[in-house]
């Protein structure tokens, strides 16, 4: 890092409202909420859902109740297009949710938007372009003048499209993008121009949605933005104003908040806060903040571990173990002070002593979410999996991978069982040991040698199997691809490796490194393997070799 990072960087420069008055407000019902899932979170998966995955996600969100989906970006690709059709065509979106779909200013993609929505009841069509001093420079190399014309002709191209969707109802929604980086004064120019292409009326909205694109400044610095365009931007009350914050700063929830205190009416976001970069608003945290003030968020998380495990199941991604309301750990007590007062203040609840929750430690009852509050201080045969890897990462460093948690968890648990005791630490530890580092039937690691020629690597691994000396030979576009080459190739059933991360376990020149490995055999069947090792190439393969002896 610089020592003098003023010198490249420079403070963000706060908006001129020494009148506000969002600091004296208080939040008093829900915003209008609009899921981007199954787009923003969507494009920021590595893999990106499949119909399937996306139909599955879209149903959840209208169970949990959201009335405004933005469900893609149907220009952008035939999966994209395909999804918005079958939702149209085989009628799977209830008659009350709007269909929100995402489009630049860009004539073949608007026409290509269009197409993708004939025969819907309920549409926003959401155009964007970006007005940041920064994108207007590096990315479009045009004036204020030339941004305001890309807006208009966007928004007039859409304007003339319009008759295309008779029977449908359709709210129209604009996004300087990069607004929070713009300077107000042009934000709420270029939007007034795409307001006198729609002309919307207080009873004939449109949305403007004001995004956080990439967080350049402090949460009170957005809400002086957002409550400066309410104040400023002419015809208010013909304005549904918008959020959509993302969370570079790991501010998008204050800002979000502190927005709709400046005069928001709506926010944009997604479950957990999946997203780009360091993700989107996590819609979930903001609803139940609300819901832990007394306010009805107007969506469904009675069952939030049946949510978890869709999202899961359909985007790929993990809910952190300390993830507010929803992460494995966080109604769990893991200190003895805490437990006692927690213990305590839910005896108090259940007797009736109170009128409102003030359990400490707890700001909401568990149990309206469908969560429990657990004790997981030490281990015993009743702990979950999150006790155990606790445990495993406290006192050791051993981070195991949440799949891995999942698998170790049970096998841990019966050991423990055996004891008919408590388990500690370092049992737990050896029972880890045993179970993946110490498997060496039937195959056991004598040496391994790689070497590289014009991007293939070559491996020779001298092994044991069933106490038997072998040798096998590989090729890959790696050293670990190259042993599954050689083992394959020896014989071994077909394999491949799914998951693989490492880590270090202790430092100085003989630091070990600990490697873990999934693999997935051809009749779908999964194992875990780990090896250990100063060179984390060898730990790699050890690793491979575990999960194999497991198998």
């Amino acid at each position: 890092m610089l020592k003098e990072p003023w010198k490249k960087y420079r403070p963000f420069p706060p908006v001129e409202l020494p009148d506000r008055q969002w600091p004296n407000r208080v939040l008093t019902r829900a915003p209008i909420w609009c899921s981007v899932d199954l787009r923003d979170g969507n494009q920021a998966l590595a893999i990106p859902m499949n119909v399937s995955q996306k139909l599955e996600l879209f149903n959840t969100l209208v169970k949990i109740g959201f009335k405004e989906i933005e469900v893609g970006f149907p220009s952008a690709s035939n999966t994209e297009f395909r999804f918005n059709r079958r939702l149209i065509e085989e009628g799977r979106v209830p008659e009350d949710v709007w269909l929100q779909v995402l489009v630049q200013a860009r004539e073949d993609l608007i026409e290509r938007t269009f197409e993708s929505l004939v025969g819907a009841r309920k549409v926003i069509i959401h155009l964007y372009n970006s007005t940041s001093p920064a994108q207007r420079r590096v990315v479009f190399g045009k004036s204020k003048a030339e941004i305001i014309e890309i807006a208009v002709r966007g928004a007039q191209m859409i304007k003339d499209r319009l008759p295309r969707l008779a029977g449908t109802e359709v709210r129209l929604q604009y996004s300087p993008e990069s607004f929070s980086a713009t300077e107000v004064e042009f934000a709420k120019e270029v939007s007034e121009a795409v307001m006198e292409v729609w002309q919307p009326t207080p009873e004939r909205k449109m949305i403007l949605n004001l995004p956080d694109t990439v967080e350049v400044a402090m949460p009170n610095v957005y809400a002086d933005q957002i409550e400066w365009m309410c104040r400023h931007i002419k015809n208010r009350d013909a304005l549904i104003i918008s959020l959509h914050t993302h969370n570079d700063r790991n501010t998008g929830t204050a800002k979000t908040e502190l927005g709709l205190l400046a005069g928001a009416d709506r926010v944009e976001g997604t479950l957990f806060g999946n997203g780009e970069r360091t993700g989107n608003l996590d819609i979930v945290t903001v609803a139940l903040n609300l819901y832990m003030h007394g306010i009805d968020p107007g969506l469904d998380f009675s069952d939030l571990n049946a949510i978890v495990e869709v999202y899961e199941r359909c985007t790929g991604m993990i809910v952190p173990p300390r993830h507010p309301y929803a992460g494995e750990l966080v109604f769990t007590a893991f200190s003895g002070s805490h437990q006692d007062a927690i213990r305590k203040g839910l005896r108090e609840w259940a007797a009736g002593g109170r009128e409102y929750w003030d359990v400490p430690y707890l700001t909401i009852d568990p149990t309206d979410i469908g969560r429990e509050y657990r004790e997981v201080i030490r281990v015993n045969s009743q702990s979950g999996k999150g006790g155990v890897a606790y445990l495993l990462e406290t006192q050791f460093g051993i981070e195991l991978p949440k799949d891995l948690q999942r698998e170790f968890g049970p096998i841990a648990n019966d050991e423990v069982d055996r004891l008919g005791r408590e388990g500690s630490a370092a049992e737990l530890k050896d029972m880890f040991w045993r179970e993946y580092i110490e498997r060496t039937w039937p195959w056991q690691l004598q040496s391994f040698a790689t070497e590289s020629l014009n991007g293939t690597v070559r491996c020779r691994a001298r092994l044991l199997r069933d106490g038997e000396p072998v040798e096998i030979r590989g090729e890959g576009n790696g050293p670990l691809a190259a042993l599954v080459h050689g083992l394959v190739g020896f014989g071994v059933p077909r394999f491949e490796i799914i998951h693989y991360s490492e880590h270090a376990l202790s430092e100085g020149e003989e630091a070990s490194a600990i490697a873990y490995i999934q693999i997935r055999h051809a009749d779908g069947r999964t194992r875990w393997g780990a090896g250990v090792d100063t060179n984390i190439e060898l730990a790699s393969v050890r690793a491979v070799l575990s999960a194999l002896n497991r198998s």
